[in-house]
């Protein structure tokens, strides 16, 4: 059996396949979002000493029947797909690539706001169908709006540096940033979430899913924002009550949401999200560019081998870290 790279959906930039063939691995892809059944077949087929995670779970379930396998990297920085104490208690670490699509995601979290707030998709429609809704029609400026980042990490740095350029004023809120990153980027540190939610135009989702932030966009979190609002995110669509999201849209409470990410994905095919114009939909590609691609997937690769080699991997990357460290792995002082 050759010594194999499993990667969970059907891609992997050539960059970083190219890497996994120098390295003397092959690469082996299971189908788009296949389920655990499915990842586990092709983890026994081919003793995958590594996956780069892209879709579908690995849970305890998977890695149970991977007795070779020996790190997980993610293809992003996303780790909810991933249980990380089953991985810690096996002492595989879960690795991230950090940053490495931070300029994509926040281009597409502008791109949202931008459609969203201006109409963009329904204007285009009404033309297309005949009309010319000019008349009656009011917009909005966006320069001088205040853009509230949940989150300040990469991306959310990255979309504050575009959203400054076009004249929003920045706030923050993030428990775990220390202030320099704040005043790093000029944004207003906003010690509580409450503090951000009643303060913002325009809402940037940029914060891991967890069962700390799982529906932090709640019914009474959307009530202490402005009346006219708007909800973009980037990240998780677990974040949000996507049922109180809607409700506040169709109440007028918020005036519309640029969502890149569902609560379940691929989202059914009746979702109510689709019948509402005010709510722009994009099928989860923020950091889905080739740029972002080549950077990702040869960083996700790169961590693969840091591991099997026995090389230092920083400690940021380590999703797991912690968990690893309490089950006394080696892997938890990496990078220290």
């Amino acid at each position: 059996m050759s010594k194999t790279i499993l990667v969970t959906g059907p891609d992997l930039d050539p960059s970083a396949a190219a890497l996994v063939k120098e390295h003397g691995y092959d690469t082996v892809h299971t189908p788009a979002y296949a389920d655990s059944a499915v990842i586990s077949r092709f983890l026994i087929e081919t003793g995958a000493e590594g996956v780069v995670s892209r879709m579908g779970r690995l849970d305890a379930e998977v890695m149970e029947k991977a007795p070779k396998l020996r790190v997980i990297s993610k293809h992003g920085v996303g780790v909810d797909n991933i249980d990380l104490h089953a991985a810690a208690s096996r002492g595989i670490p879960v690795l991230v690539a950090t940053g490495a699509n931070a300029v994509s995601v926040a281009e597409h979290a502008i791109a949202l706001m931008l459609a969203t707030v201006k109409r963009i998709l329904p204007l285009d429609a009404g033309l297309r169908a005949g009309r010319w809704d000019k008349a009656g029609f009011l917009g909005r400026e966006l320069s001088g709006a205040r853009l509230g980042l949940l989150g300040m990490g990469s991306i959310a740095r990255a979309t504050g540096r575009i959203a400054r350029g076009l004249g929003l004023e920045l706030l923050g809120h993030d428990p775990f940033a220390d202030k320099s990153v704040f005043e790093a980027l000029g944004a207003k540190h906003c010690a509580s979430l409450e503090e951000l939610l009643e303060n913002v135009d325009v809402l940037s989702l940029h914060c891991p899913l967890t069962d700390q932030t799982r529906q932090i966009v709640s019914a009474n979190a959307i009530a202490r924002m402005p009346k006219g609002s708007y909800v973009i995110n980037t990240a998780r669509g677990g974040l949000i009550d996507e049922d109180a999201l809607l409700a506040a849209i169709q109440s007028g409470h918020l005036a519309g949401a640029g969502l890149d990410t569902f609560a379940v994905e691929p989202p059914r095919e009746n979702h109510p999200f689709f019948t509402d114009p005010r709510i722009v939909l994009t099928p989860h590609i923020g950091g889905v560019t080739r740029e972002a691609g080549a950077r990702v997937g040869v960083e996700a690769v790169r961590g693969i081998f840091q591991v099997l080699e026995g090389r230092q991997v920083a400690s940021e990357r380590i999703a797991n870290r912690a968990l690893l460290a309490e089950a006394g792995a080696v892997y938890a002082r990496a990078g220290e």
